[in-house]
């Protein structure tokens, strides 16, 4: 599949490249190959920009551009990856359409966006949580939910019956459980923290709520119900993950920087000792 543009990633790693699997019958074609070497574009040059970004801030207040940098760089690679027609397998669909782009009995599925989301959803969520002055226990729990979502998202999708959809009910129940922390728990926390963080947050936290409840609805038509084929599979996933990664992470900054302790940490204050005109530091626990 030569074209103008010298593209041939469909080509060259084709069926045989990736483990003499049964042919894709629903696999992208060079559209859907290029758009995901875009949105690897996109990713590298976030990466770059928030890397740079960091450099502008002392060491030790480059953390959360450096989880920033993380999400969009393992986002890049995995983009690459799918941009080059690799890290996929071919699986039955449980569902025979008559459509054009998804008739079929294979589908092409892509495990490598699951390892990305694998390591870039708990960063992401860490970000924000974090940014939420949320208790670390509860941001632990929440990144597990997070894991169990992508994981069971990821064993639905590799299998071709109808048991699929008990993997996505236990994946939606875990993304209920993280939805509820950011539009309502980590809200009332950046509250806590200051007006402007709360403010903050609130925008922060709501987008990202709402783009991941849209990732059930691109699962069900794509991987589970086969409804669209796999260059529009390949535009619905990289949208949202342009909008979820490069677009919407980099506001958890502002809620960091108008940020401090969170209130159930211990924060230390400076009394005047009656004997001495020096001061002296004590904790109080807020």
């Amino acid at each position: 599949m030569s074209s103008g543009a010298g593209n041939n990633a469909v080509a060259v790693n084709n069926d045989f490249v990736n483990g003499r699997q049964p042919h894709a019958d629903i696999s992208i074609t060079f559209g859907g190959s290029s758009w995901y070497y875009t949105v690897c574009a996109i990713m590298t040059f976030a990466t770059i920009v928030f890397l740079g970004l960091g450099y502008t801030k002392p060491r030790t207040h480059r953390a959360f551009h450096y989880i920033t940098a993380g999400v969009t760089m393992v986002a890049a690679i995995a983009y690459f990856t799918m941009g080059s027609n690799l890290g996929w397998v071919s699986i039955p669909v449980e569902f025979h359409r008559s459509g054009a782009t998804v008739q079929g009995d294979y589908r092409e599925i892509f495990y490598v966006r699951y390892i990305d989301w694998a390591i870039t959803t708990p960063l992401l969520l860490t970000d924000l949580l974090l940014t939420a002055a949320i208790p670390v226990p509860t941001i632990l729990f929440v990144v597990l939910a997070d894991e169990v979502m992508i994981v069971t998202g990821l064993v639905g999708a590799l299998i071709s019956s109808s048991y699929k959809w008990g993997f996505f009910a236990f994946g939606c129940a875990a993304l209920v459980y993280i939805t509820y922390h950011l539009v309502w728990e980590a809200r009332i926390h950046a509250n806590a923290v200051s007006k402007e963080a709360g403010r903050a947050f609130l925008m922060c936290g709501s987008l990202t709520a709402f783009l991941w409840l849209l990732y059930p609805i691109a699962w069900g038509v794509c991987e589970g119900g086969n409804v669209i084929g796999a260059d529009g599979e390949a535009i619905f996933y990289g949208i949202l993950d342009v909008l979820a990664k490069p677009v919407s992470v980099p506001c958890s900054s502002s809620v960091t920087a108008t940020s401090t302790l969170p209130p159930s940490a211990s924060t230390s204050v400076t009394t005047p000792q009656t004997t001495s005109p020096s001061a002296r530091r004590v904790t109080v626990s807020t």
